[in-house]
């Protein structure tokens, strides 16, 4: 992997905190090797790794050669799709290397699917079109479910739970608030609701 000796960072055309796209340089595909637009070699890394929300060079090496291989077209690696793929994964701002990987899977399973819905919208042929349809709908389902993990791995693990009824029997305590509790803790605690019956 090589570094080129000009700098060329992502603008954001939208309103809001994209400080990571601005500050991570352009990725290029130069004769089958990645190269990486700023300045100075270590810098545009060590910039391009924590927007990437990788820790070290090797990770990043690794997760910029697996982009360019998934955003192949016709068996060659294509820039255009490289460029977005990266774009996108910045933007999901991944804090941690496994928000790193599991982002890069999103962005890819989002390209595959588009890629599914292209060839669907250009054929006429009836199983062809029943076999894409069913590789469509398994390439959103398995992008929700990747969308569902990463909001869990976020919010560590944690699930919110509201009270719609409290009655409490005489003798009884209740506490009026926002509270919040892991459900893991609640059901590891039994006798933590004595003499309230909740309905959740």
């Amino acid at each position: 992997m090589t570094t080129s000796l000009t700098c060329t960072e992502t603008m954001p055309i939208a309103a809001g905190n994209h400080t990571a796209i601005i500050a991570s340089p352009n990725v290029k595909l130069r004769r089958r090797r990645i190269v990486i637009d700023h300045p100075d070699p270590r810098v545009g890394e060590k910039l391009l790794a924590e927007a990437l929300g990788v820790v070290d060079r090797d990770a990043l090496h690794g997760l910029l050669s697996q982009l360019v291989k998934a955003s192949a077209v016709a068996c060659k690696p294509e820039q255009g799709n490289l460029s977005f793929m990266i774009s996108m994964l910045k933007s999901i701002a991944p804090k941690d290397p496994l928000e790193a990987m599991l982002a890069a899977q999103m962005v890819s399973i989002h390209v595959a699917s588009m890629r599914c819905a292209c060839r669907l919208a250009c054929t006429d042929d009836v199983p062809q079109q029943e076999s894409l349809t069913r590789a469509l709908t398994r390439l959103a389902r398995t992008y929700a479910a990747q969308m569902e993990a990463l909001s869990r791995h976020r919010s560590n693990g944690a699930c919110a739970i509201t009270v719609q009824n409290l009655s409490v029997q005489d003798g009884g305590k209740a506490v009026v608030g926002h509270i919040t509790q892991h459900a893991n803790l609640i059901a590891a605690q039994p006798g933590l609701v004595d003499a309230a019956a909740i309905t959740i």
